[in-house]
């Protein structure tokens, strides 16, 4: 039997559509908000969790854009993009990092996440973002959509 660990973020863009990003204290790429899901947890639920606790906000996040199947390090991950949509003004000078774990935050282009993120999550990302602007959810294996 496979378990797989289950991971959930949000796709947040601005205006003119860059991405925003968070920058770990523990590593050397960036991420989008998210993280695992915890034992009982729905995708969903864990995101709400997770953006509550990285960014401060209570937010609902939108449509699922991708689902990744990913395996690294000899283990199962299966991982959820939803759309964030885009923050308002409260919300951005609402936001609360936990100084424990992130560092910044910013908004990116999208032709200049590739090195601020780790290869996998910005193939990840840019379905995304394809996902997104085609009003669909993909299905990814390895960040590239399959079928």
């Amino acid at each position: 039997m496979t378990r797989a660990l289950i991971a959930a973020g949000a796709l947040f863009v601005d205006a003119a559509e860059r991405v925003l990003i968070v920058e770990p204290t523990y590593k050397e790429t960036w991420e989008i908000p998210g993280g695992m899901v915890e034992d009982g947890e729905t995708p969903r639920e864990g995101c709400v969790r997770e953006l509550r606790e990285e960014l401060g906000l209570d937010l609902a996040p939108g449509a699922l854009l991708v689902v990744d199947w990913a395996p690294r390090e000899g283990v199962s991950r299966v991982l959820f993009v939803f759309d964030g949509g885009v923050l308002d003004d409260r919300q951005i000078g609402a936001i609360s990092l936990p100084s424990d774990e992130l560092a910044s935050w910013t908004y990116v282009p999208p032709g200049e996440l590739a090195p601020r993120l780790a290869p996998w999550l910005h193939r990840r990302v840019v379905a995304a973002l394809g996902a997104r602007a085609a009003g669909e959810t993909w299905y990814l294996e390895y960040g590239v959509r399959a079928g």
